[in-house]
């Protein structure tokens, strides 16, 4: 398993499913008879969670512990706090699970399971801090180690990301020590597994329940993997509720329209109901749906609405009749800088400045990444505009 997230999500019914996904997990690998489970990271969904959550987890982890299943984990990113400790090592004290990261001289001890699997790994910490220990890592001795062994780490790995976290700072697969038999991922959130030459299976579960309302989108639920010792791997599904997504395109309706679509959505009884709105309103404002009366109608588990996309031609002192948001931007530009004096095309540059700030920041890419590419595209445009 990998990104847990147990607790996470603000919404109440969304964070209990995130911890009943868990409680599901793991009532499945004692009815699979399973001899060890892997968490590889991200276990909480923060550092401290609350009494309730950490309760409810320990109840999970002791259930594997009765079934003489052993738990090995490594830390995430989510699991530290920014002075380093973590929630696990009190689960760890209490001989719940252990974590197989054991790091001294810039060598990595086994950790040994009662199946002789030998089992070691590397944490993951925010804004790739962690690679600086795949740097200074002695792979050698890892290498040359005999018998089956599993290498856990929770980092994208470059080769493998999608493209839309293709700014998300990775590594490449290469920087993992060779000849393991599998290595068990996690921090990417996606389904993945392939075997490397002179590596092994490289893995990454996906989560166990979904952390975002894109990830709702995309993979609808949970899961994680189950293998053997020869390498056999199926995807186990945590499927606790039904998700249905729905797209409406705003583009040039009215506020009307577009109620009128949120009520013909049907067939969302008990079901997790994602409602993605984009596109510009020809007239009417987004805050003028009346969403909470439309959906309080809908008799689902819960309803979560994207909006993010979803703007206005009404601008506040101009009216609606220029057509067209390009067109009521040209109409701000000018009347606006007709007074200000520089030596640039004052037009020009206001408009790729309204371009630039109109980028959203990619998935998982981090905020620093994601500011530093606005001022060079920003700094970009005055060195064009002088060279002009």
């Amino acid at each position: 398993m990998a990104d847990c997230h147990v607790g996470g999500w603000r919404e109440e019914k969304l964070k209990e499913l995130s911890i009943k996904s868990f409680e599901e997990a793991v009532n499945i690998c004692i009815k699979e008879n399973v001899a060890f489970v892997l968490i590889s990271g991200d276990f909480f969904n923060t550092s401290l969670p609350s009494i309730d959550i950490i309760k409810r987890a320990a109840e999970s982890l002791e259930k594997l512990r009765e079934n003489d299943i052993s738990c090995y984990i490594i830390p995430g990113s989510h699991d530290f706090s920014p002075s380093g400790k973590t929630m696990l090592d009190v689960l760890e004290k209490a001989g719940l699970m252990e974590n197989v990261m054991k790091f001294k001289n810039n060598k990595l001890e086994f950790t040994i399971d009662k199946t002789n699997t030998k089992i070691t790994g590397i944490f993951g910490l925010r804004q790739g801090l962690d690679y600086k220990y795949y740097e200074n890592l002695d792979k050698e001795s890892l290498e040359n180690e005999k018998g089956f062994k599993i290498f856990m780490f929770h980092a994208t790995l470059d080769e493998f990301k999608p493209k839309d976290q293709e700014n998300v700072f990775g590594q490449s697969y290469m920087d993992l020590p060779k000849n393991f038999n599998y290595y068990a991922g996690g921090h990417t959130h996606i389904v993945f597994n392939e075997f490397k030459k002179d590596y092994g299976l490289i893995a990454y579960p996906g989560p166990l329940f979904p952390n975002s309302f894109k990830e709702l989108e995309e993979l609808k639920y949970g899961g994680f993997y189950i293998l053997d010792e020869k390498l056999n791997i199926k995807r186990i599904d945590v499927k606790l509720k039904e998700v249905s997504n729905f797209f409406i395109n705003a583009e040039n309706k009215t506020a009307e329209e577009i109620e009128i679509e949120l009520k013909d959505i049907k067939d969302v009884d008990d079901k997790i109901v994602l409602i993605r709105i984009e596109g510009t309103l020809k007239s009417g404002k987004p805050t003028e749906i009346k969403f909470k009366e439309i959906l309080e109608n809908y008799n689902s588990f819960i309803v979560l609405k994207n909006t993010n996309k979803l703007k206005s031609l009404e601008f506040e002192g101009y009216e609606t009749k220029h057509g067209d948001v390009e067109e009521v931007e040209e109409l701000i530009i000018k009347e606006n800088l007709s007074n200000v004096n520089t030596i640039f095309n004052q037009e020009g540059v206001a408009r790729s400045l309204i371009n630039l700030m109109n980028k959203d920041k990619d998935e998982g890419e981090r905020n620093l990444d994601f500011e530093n590419r606005l001022i060079k595209d920003v700094i970009k445009v005055f060195e064009l505009e002088n060279d002009n």
